[in-house]
């Protein structure tokens, strides 16, 4: 029997998730930046600009931006890194890649792109000082797997970061739900005119791990001195962890 994996609420072949979640960002893509900021009241921005200060990336230093989709963290890299440093956008979505490499280009901001699996990064051992993933964990298939190949290109000392939304303060758990499941569709069959996605990346969010687990998640991966920052009344959470 073929294992089975979440697609939201639904279970699903393992082989069938990765279609379907590009199917999901190819229908959104046009219009993924707008409902961010529709959906969190523009609050993912200062999420975005709190992860990458607090990865600790400086001048000449190398990152790897995993599922970096519209390119929003690695715009805020090329300042960190300034023009000694090097940094990569990477997505598995052509689509989703194709925004974020046309909006650096028009910035005038010096980004490698490539489209790839995080899975199976195309990337040297001990490569990189910082890698950051946000808002695509929970999209991925086998999310060990992703993790441990973070670490693999991951120089010694160098250090991931994880944004996700994870589990929120209890207390709003009933008002988050309403407004998972009813406004968010709703917003966006009006916006993207996609009900189906919006209903889906809401439902990933609840099968997601929680902060405690992806914490020992990331451990079982291999990453040291792990921890985490609830963002937004826990409804966001940032990881860190690091390799020694």
């Amino acid at each position: 029997m073929a294992k089975t994996t979440h697609f939201g609420f639904t279970a699903v072949p393992e082989t069938e998730k990765a279609r379907k979640v590009a199917g999901v960002f190819d229908s959104v893509a046009e219009r993924y930046n707008l409902m961010n900021d529709l959906m969190s009241a523009g609050m993912h921005r200062l999420w975005k600009r709190f992860a990458v200060e607090t990865s600790g990336v400086k001048k000449g230093d190398r990152v790897l931006d995993i599922a970096g989709g519209t390119a929003d963290l690695s715009a805020l890299f090329v300042e960190q890194v300034g023009g000694g440093g090097e940094v990569w956008l990477t997505d598995i979505n052509n689509a989703m890649l194709t925004i974020g490499r046309d909006r650096l280009l028009d910035e005038g901001a010096a980004v490698s792109v490539t489209q790839c699996d995080a899975e199976k990064l195309p990337f040297p051992n001990d490569y990189f000082d910082c890698v950051s993933v946000a808002f695509g964990l929970r999209n991925m298939t086998h999310k060990d797997v992703a993790l441990k190949e973070m670490l693999r290109v991951l120089r010694p000392g160098g250090c991931v970061i994880v944004l996700e939304f994870s589990k929120i303060w209890k207390p709003l758990q009933p008002l988050y739900d309403i407004y998972s499941f009813k406004v968010l569709p709703a917003m966006g069959k009006l916006v993207a005119k996609d009900q189906d996605s919006y209903r889906y990346l809401a439902e990933s969010i609840r099968v997601h791990p929680s902060q405690e687990e992806l914490k020992q998640l990331m451990r079982y991966a291999g990453f040291e001195r792990v921890e985490y920052f609830n963002l937004a009344a826990s409804a966001v959470a940032l990881h860190r962890g690091y390799k020694f």
